[in-house]
């Protein structure tokens, strides 16, 4: 693509963060679903909203009814899926904004091209929880399709999830209710001096 050039504005992501009071990153949150990551990352999201921190919630769900609208969920298109999320996420985070992702991304491959991709704005964590307890919670009827081979490709039924080998933090919702888990990721922050 040896024509086509990044255009640089007079306005960068120094000067919109500065003028945010706040830096700009992203906490991908990944996990099964029904772990709990899109009811973690709204709620986090709503805590720093109301400390005056400019905030966007990307899930799964939502990405995939218009920008990703034309993939399904074998290996290929998911790596597609999150390598347009990727790219959405640097140009949120270059606008000065703090990215909440909800995705299930289920390959460790995947999860190290997108930390490749937004390096030090990344932060990992890892919404633990088991198959069979995300399984009896099931919202949404998926599990119960997936076993009964009306959905394919399903994580944790037809496909596999590889756990984070080192995600900056773990959420146990098994062990953690939900406000818990909130007050744990913005302690998380705090002490990381990000927010």
């Amino acid at each position: 693509m040896a024509n086509i050039v990044w255009h640089k504005g007079y306005i960068d992501r120094e000067a919109r963060n500065k003028l945010n009071k706040h830096k700009s990153f992203v906490l991908w949150f990944t996990g099964l679903s029904a772990s709990g990551k899109s009811t973690i990352a709204h709620l986090v999201e709503k805590e720093l909203y109301e400390q005056g921190i400019r905030t966007y919630v990307l899930d799964g769900d939502n990405v995939r009814h218009g920008l990703n609208a034309d993939l399904g969920f074998n290996r290929d298109d998911r790596r597609e899926n999150l390598r347009r999320i990727v790219e959405v996420c640097k140009l949120m985070v270059d606008a000065g904004i703090v990215v909440l992702t909800a995705f299930i991304s289920p390959y460790r491959e995947d999860r190290a091209y997108v930390k490749s991709r937004l390096k030090n704005d990344y932060i990992e964590i890892y919404v633990k929880c088991s198959v069979e307890e995300c399984e009896r919670r099931d919202p949404k009827g998926l599990y119960k399709k997936a076993r009964a081979g009306i959905i394919k490709n399903y994580t944790g039924i037809s496909a596999s999830y590889e756990e984070p080998e080192n995600p900056d933090l773990i959420i146990d919702t098994e062990v953690t209710e939900v406000e818990e888990a909130v007050k744990e990721m913005l302690f998380f922050l705090e002490g990381k001096g990000i927010v």
